[in-house]
């Protein structure tokens, strides 16, 4: 590796739901080191349902140390860093700012009861109007409310209801910051005003002084802690950028920072977004709406069922055969061949890979999988491919409906771990009929992070101008035929949801009492 000694550089670091990644980048957007570190814990409840934070710190510092480590920087050249974190994770602290319970992340669906009898009362409308978030019970908003009715002892006790990056701000600066986006991504933000809502805490049984101070991305604080720092091995007077969500920072690392550029992003789970100039909403409430900052909000919405479908698929197949006489367990890349076994369309097999409930466009969390059109001329190949497929088709349905509310969208980058492989990059972009791009740089979240701390420190002019810090790698073209086959079979898929979405609260009820 070249001597980056002397460079000056910025820390970008993405606080995700399973682990911690940071990147290290110079004055030109150059990746110069990268480091990754899970969460080491023996006290947490569940690896997506509730997270330790103080676990989470220690992947941080080891994320960090190790992208420096991989960059071969001096320490002393750092000229800025800035966290992103995943959206939509609530913990309560007491008045010493020590956790009262663990992060409830965004997987975490105890507070379904809380939710379903909001839209009961008919609180959805309004709701949405305010905050740009349908309701659902990913939404801090409605946690807030299962803590207090669940647990009021905690309730009470509490004196702050904060997300993990708020817990990680306080350790770094000494005081609770919260910046527009994550805000948003709670429920209880007014999008329009970029307050807290009162109608939402109304809500939740709590006031704005149980909250934190709300703050644009660039806000910038000139020292951190030592604490921090020294764990970190960087000077404390290097100035810290509150940042963004790690939603809006995938879509500043695929630079897509335009309104009429989308990003298509499959992870564990998966998104469409965009950012927009101005608050949209979508009548029906299909889509979300999160504040940026004063000027820019990212529109979208977002599937709880991208790569932990295929993780599903992955683990039965590893169950059958663990008891074979052959023990050699399938990986990621031994299911993305056995897709490609198959031709377009699966052989007739349409999958809804509702394996864990479902956000946009349906916002059904009684919404079940199934596998259709099955016969003894099908086997596993086609097993696998349907559900690239049915994934994919889940990410058309919510581009059709950010291309329905917004201005028109020229150009769609792709994120996510799905960017791995090409074989599910071109079902996308045959399920999309439209060019899906792919930036050099996987790891955009991360890299969306550093670009906060280059605004913020005055490294970067404007917010427009990443856009050119991101080259593309290469670019998937739609193939006519296969297209074709997708935009019938997604015909079928849309008529499939609609005929047995009536059965999956039945079906939700009849495993609640078999303990499914």
């Amino acid at each position: 590796m070249d001597d980056n000694t002397q460079t000056p550089w910025f820390l970008g670091i993405d606080l995700g739901t399973g682990s911690c990644k940071s990147v290290v980048v110079d004055e030109a957007a150059h990746i110069l080191g990268f480091g990754v570190s899970d969460y080491q814990s023996d006290s947490v409840q569940s690896k997506w349902r509730e997270q330790d934070p103080n676990a989470m710190i220690g992947g941080m510092v080891r994320s960090v140390r190790a992208a420096v480590s991989d960059a071969g920087v001096s320490e002393k050249q750092c000229a800025g860093i800035s966290l992103g974190a995943a959206l939509h994770g609530i913990l309560a602290v007491d008045r010493n700012g020590d956790p009262l319970t663990g992060v409830m992340t965004w997987a975490d669906d105890r507070a379904s009861a809380q939710a379903r009898k909001a839209k009961e009362t008919g609180a959805a409308e309004s709701l949405y109007e305010e905050t740009g978030c349908p309701i659902h019970w990913m939404y801090p908003l409605y946690k807030i409310q299962w803590i207090r009715e669940k647990t009021p002892e905690v309730f009470r006790q509490a004196d702050r209801f904060i997300s993990a990056k708020e817990f990680f701000v306080k350790r770094m600066v000494g005081d609770y910051f919260v910046d527009y986006s994550l805000a948003a991504g709670s429920g209880l933000l007014n999008t329009h005003s970029l307050n807290w809502s009162q109608t939402a805490c109304d809500l939740t049984g709590i006031d704005s002084g149980r909250l934190s101070a709300l703050c644009g991305p660039t806000e910038t604080f000139n020292r951190i802690t030592s604490e921090i720092a020294d764990a970190m091995g960087i000077p404390s007077d290097t100035p810290f950028v509150l940042g963004s969500s790690d939603a809006v920072n995938s879509n500043l690392g695929a630079g897509a920072v335009h309104p009429w550029q989308s990003t298509c992003m499959v992870g564990t789970s998966g998104a469409f977004r965009i950012i927009s100039p101005k608050p949209v909403l979508d009548q029906s409430a299909r889509s979300w709406c999160y504040a940026v900052d004063k000027d820019k909000w990212l529109v979208g919405g977002a599937i709880n069922n991208g790569g932990v479908a295929l993780s599903w698929l992955q683990d039965m197949f590893n169950s059958a055969m663990s008891t074979a006489s052959e023990n050699r367990l399938l990986t990621f890349n031994d299911l993305i061949d056995l897709a490609g076994q198959a031709e377009a369309g699966a052989g007739g097999v349409i999958c809804l890979p509702f394996f864990a409930g479902e956000r946009s466009p349906y916002w059904n969390l009684n919404a079940r999988a199934m596998f259709l059109g099955l016969t003894l001329q099908h086997d596993a190949r086609h097993i696998a491919r349907s559900l690239l497929e049915g994934v994919a088709f889940r990410m058309r349905s919510i581009n059709e409906v950010v291309c329905e509310i917004s201005e028109d969208i020229r150009q769609v980058r792709a994120s996510g771990g799905f960017t791995r492989s090409p074989l599910w990059l071109q079902i996308v972009t045959n399920a999309f009929n439209r060019e899906l791009s792919v930036p050099a740089w996987g790891e955009t979240s991360s890299l969306g992070a550093a670009f906060w701390a280059m605004l913020g420190t005055g490294a970067l002019s404007s917010f427009e101008s990443i856009g050119d810090l991101v080259p593309l790698d290469r670019t998937y073209r739609p193939e006519a035929d296969a297209a074709a086959i997708y935009d019938r079979v997604f015909e079928i898929y849309k008529s499939l949801y609609t005929t047995i979405s009536p059965s999956f609260e039945t079906i939700a009820g009849l495993q609640k009492e078999l303990k499914i």
